[in-house]
């Protein structure tokens, strides 16, 4: 059976709870994958070719099951960033300079959204979001504060004033350069597909293309920042629940579109807020779990595999999970306890993760095989485990990340 089939098989039984001839090998690689190919982070954000070199020279050396996380690297998204004159963004050779060459992208949180605004958010949110939402985070959008949509109506003559709103010396710059800039996506778009035909070609599965998201996370993440949605909970309960009614119809409508050209792929979810500690109990219930599981159930119903990403300390959260489709689902755990992680999960859903990517670059190669056979033990009877790092490698030590290739594919199978 060829390379890409049995891998493909192996993933597959690991989904469906079963025991694979071995325990599924995907490191998430991240900044690793440029320093490896001794690239900078920023060489591979402004350059196509150069990314393409890295993800082959990753899979050759390390033989992943599945190549994790390919999106996540932003790879020749550089010059479509600085055309778009991101402000709620940083990256690696961005022109303000506020990372270094070798970061990942980092999100600059500032809310979008005001105290004042909070009416209209609710009752007018596409003219919040032209007049204000997208020039507050990308420059480009900044003329659109002077479209006056919401002060016209459908009619001959205002059909005029749209037309004249459009066509303003501001607009039409505007317009030329998103077509411009359109042109980059689309040359960009073309040359990540070669990038994962490549990989595929080599026999190595791409599977998590995907995404969706919570919309309490898109609401913290995108319009109010952390620190005031966590008040918001409290004090403008009506705004999280009006928006969250109206996120949770567009991410449906988003899935079901996705479900249409990407059977059986994975739909990455990050589960940016729901972590332990960030709200109660009670809060979690209200304001995220159900609309989690509604996701993850719209995405099992069109035939893709829910990818859920947890982030933080989620062990109180675990209960809650059990829930979710059983064997047709995907979690990774970044930070558990993986004992009871496969205790509570183990026959609901396939579980990823778990191995502190620190180890990789400050750990010795005793305590990397340690802690590999160590998480294989607890989570691997049965099926339904795939060895990962809890998040990006980074500056991983090549001999330490090769310590723990070399455990997985033989100590894990024993199982």
């Amino acid at each position: 059976m060829p390379t890409y089939e049995k891998r493909m098989k192996r993933i597959q039984d690991t989904i469906d709870l079963k025991e694979p001839d071995r325990v599924p090998w995907a490191p998430f690689c991240q900044g690793y994958l440029a320093y490896h190919a001794g690239f900078s982070m920023k060489e591979i954000v402004y350059h196509m070719d150069k990314a393409k070199k890295a993800f082959v020279k990753f899979a050759a050396d390390y033989q992943p099951d599945m190549m994790l996380q390919l999106p996540n690297n932003n790879v020749g998204m550089g010059p479509i960033w600085e055309r778009l004159q991101m402000k709620s963004l940083a990256w690696a050779g961005g022109p303000d300079k506020r990372v270094g060459d070798d970061s990942i992208h980092q999100y600059l949180e500032e809310p979008i959204l005001f105290e004042e605004e909070m009416e209209e958010f609710t009752t007018d949110f596409t003219g919040y979001l032209l007049s204000k939402g997208f020039g507050r985070v990308a420059g480009l959008f900044d003329g659109m504060a002077d479209w006056k949509f919401n002060r016209v109506n459908p009619t001959f003559n205002s059909v005029l004033n749209i037309v004249t709103a459009l066509s303003t010396p501001a607009s039409r710059k505007m317009l030329r350069e998103i077509w411009e800039v359109n042109e980059m996506i689309v040359r960009r778009r073309e040359a990540f597909a070669d990038i994962e035909k490549t990989l595929e070609d080599m026999g190595f599965p791409i599977l998590d293309k995907g995404g969706a998201a919570v919309p309490f996370d898109r609401y913290s993440d995108v319009y109010r920042g952390t620190l005031d949605s966590l008040t918001d909970l409290y004090d403008n309960e009506d705004t999280i629940l009006s928006y969250s009614r109206q996120n949770l119809k567009i991410m449906k409508e988003m899935i079901r579109e996705q479900g249409k050209f990407l059977k059986g792929k994975w739909v990455f979810i990050a589960l940016h807020k729901g972590m332990d500690g960030f709200m109660s109990d009670e809060q979690y219930a209200k304001y995220y779990w159900k609309d989690l599981l509604e996701i993850v159930e719209e995405i099992v119903n069109c035939g893709m595999v829910p990818y859920i990403f947890t982030e933080g300390k989620y062990d109180t959260r675990l209960e809650y999970l059990k829930e979710v489709p059983k064997g047709k689902t995907v979690v990774h755990i970044e930070d558990c306890n993986m004992k009871e992680v496969k205790r509570i999960l183990g026959g609901v859903a396939c579980i990823e993760g778990g191995f502190p990517a620190y180890l990789l670059e400050h750990g010795t190669k005793e305590e990397v095989v340690d802690m590999c056979k160590s998480l294989i033990d607890d989570c691997a009877g049965g099926g339904g485990y795939i060895f990962s790092t809890d998040g990006g490698m980074d500056h991983a030590k090549p001999e330490l990340l090769e310590a723990a290739m070399d455990t997985v594919l033989t100590y894990g199978k024993k199982y």
